[in-house]
């Protein structure tokens, strides 16, 4: 994925984009002035960072550089921090990426559901954009203003996959006026590996909603599906960042409807799969 550049005139209004990207035949990241005709003191430039692809965070720095030698103001997006599951141990990955991001001196970073809040406290000038308002107007309530989906079944609750999950699925669930259903992950204490899920007992009648921040292979989460018993019509899953490597493809077998969004490119085709656009969530959050 390569970082995607804009600029905002003093007003806030998108304008014509100062910079555009380009490599050198070596391989080298390089940002060059395309327009040139507003006072750089004026403006703020934006860089969308998706993903983790290290010669993009080579060319995001270029581009802080270039913004800040000609005087800008400097707001990154970059909706999945890297490094944030890395939050303790050694290497200790989360202080790494943070260092990184922060020897590009921005004056903002804005960030979506980070996994950890270690990362949170690494990171300077950061702005973080918590789930509960994208789940609710884009999965839960979904096209209710407009009627399009007049007559539809909506969701009856949320669950919350597991222990880590309970706080994200709660913040969820109380924005949308819904209860929330607590599941959870057994490991066998001589192996550690997982080797059964349960969950809270369910309603008869309803749709759910598993709500949780990152999927990588999904196992956790089809898992789950098949403790509750319920057939895939009822089942959702909402995920703040779809990884959706190895056997994610499969997770279309268990819940009906699967929502995500642009942090992250997925690794994976999912079948039916909706992905949410977070660029409106992340600018409405630039001082």
């Amino acid at each position: 994925m390569a970082v995607e550049l804009s600029t905002w005139d003093a007003q806030g209004t998108p304008t014509t984009p100062t910079f555009s990207t380009m490599r050198f035949p070596a391989g080298e990241a390089h940002v060059k002035v395309e327009h040139d005709d507003a006072a750089p003191g004026d403006l703020t430039e934006i860089a969308t960072l998706r993903g983790t692809d290290g010669n993009d965070l080579l060319m995001l720095g270029m581009w802080a550089d270039a913004v800040k030698q000609r005087g800008s103001k400097a707001v990154a997006l970059i909706p999945y921090l890297p490094g944030a599951r890395a939050d303790r141990g050694i290497p200790f990955g989360a202080k790494v990426y943070a260092d990184v991001v922060n020897g590009f001196h921005l004056d903002q970073v804005i960030a979506f559901d980070p996994h950890s809040p270690v990362i949170v406290e690494l990171v300077d000038n950061l702005t973080v954009v918590t789930s509960e308002q994208v789940v609710r107007d884009q999965v839960v309530h979904h096209g209710e203003r407009k009627g399009e989906r007049k007559g539809a079944q909506q969701y009856q609750g949320i669950i919350a996959p597991d222990k880590g999950a309970v706080a994200r699925a709660t913040a969820v669930a109380e924005a949308s006026g819904l209860p929330v259903y607590r599941a959870e992950k057994h490991r066998n204490p001589d192996t550690g590996k997982l080797d059964s899920f349960s969950c809270e007992p369910l309603p008869d009648t309803g749709r759910f909603l598993v709500v949780d921040d990152i999927c990588d292979g999904g196992g956790t989460f089809m898992g789950l599906a098949g403790c509750t018993g319920l057939p895939k019509e009822r089942l959702g899953l909402w995920v703040s960042h779809g990884v959706f490597s190895g056997r994610a493809a499969q997770l279309a077998d268990h819940f009906g409807e699967i929502v995500t969004t642009d942090s992250y490119p997925a690794q994976n085709t999912i079948e039916g799969l909706r992905t949410i656009a977070l660029t409106p969530y992340l600018t409405e959050q630039i001082r």
